[in-house]
């Protein structure tokens, strides 16, 4: 199994060759440290610990900091392990992006986002009472339970607190890879709201890989603006400067055969 650890920048949309449009979701890898390794000898089952995004040392703990400073690294906020991974990996290697290719089926986590307290309605989807005829049954949770038990069964949907679970979205595809500016897109929505963790893992459900979509490229479109607005200023330049002589000449000669006439008139 492989594994890294993101976070979330955003959705947007890619078009490939073919004209079918992507909707992907913007996930930033920067490469993850191998902070411990565990084997099936000394902890019982084989895995490694992974760290991403600096954190201060004056808000690390003491065993966080000797943990890092194995590994040859700085603290880091958020860890993670995974188990029976694939590959062989040291103490304080890096994993990239490119860890993952075009084409590959993930399975990623996050964390949803919080709604704080709501009803049932909202929080369980339930639907509401008659809003009119006399009706006092609008929005409320309904029966609580039968005669018998006189209690509230277990399980029963009621308002409280909605939202900051844990959710995995399985059989995603990776739509592209950029080692480059460590980044990766993923097609559809991620769970978590922005700049949050997420976990990308390979797909348990054994989902073949798919085959890579060829995605449109685009030119810079700055050079060739920049080239047209500099063609237009010096032809405005060119134009205007022409007749600005030309003007600047006539009013001499007009000054002079003043002048001249002036001189004439005081004889």
């Amino acid at each position: 199994m492989k594994g890294i650890l993101g976070r979330k920048v955003g959705m947007t949309q890619v078009f490939t060759k073919d004209g079918k449009l992507i909707p992907v979701t913007v996930v930033e890898v920067e490469p993850n440290v191998v902070m411990q390794v565990k084997t099936t000898e000394k902890n019982g089952y084989n895995a490694i610990q992974l760290g991403v995004f600096e954190k201060k040392e004056k808000n690390a703990t003491r065993a966080e900091i000797g943990n890092a400073k194995k590994a040859n690294t700085t603290p880091k906020r958020f860890l993670k392990e995974i188990r029976d991974y694939e590959g062989s990996y040291n103490v304080g290697d890096a994993v990239s992006v490119d860890v993952f290719a075009s084409g590959e089926v993930v399975d990623v986590t996050g964390t949803t986002k919080g709604k704080g307290f709501q009803g049932v309605i909202k929080r369980h989807n339930q639907s509401r009472g008659p809003m009119g005829h006399g009706s006092h049954y609008h929005r409320r949770p309904g029966s609580l339970g039968t005669m018998l038990p006189k209690r509230v069964l277990k399980g029963k949907n009621l308002p409280g607190h909605m939202g900051v679970e844990t959710v995995t979205i399985q059989n995603l595809e990776v739509i592209e890879v950029n080692p480059a500016e460590n980044y990766m897109l993923i097609s559809g929505n991620v769970p978590g709201v922005r700049n949050s963790l997420v976990l990308i893992k390979t797909a348990v459900k054994g989902e073949k890989p798919r085959k890579a979509e060829e995605l449109m490229e685009y030119e810079d479109a700055e050079t060739v603006v920049d080239e047209v607005v500099e063609e237009v200023a010096t032809e405005e330049v060119t134009v205007e400067e022409a007749p600005a002589e030309e003007t600047v000449e006539e009013t001499t000669e007009e000054e002079n055969t003043n002048e001249d006439a002036k001189e004439e008139e005081d004889k």
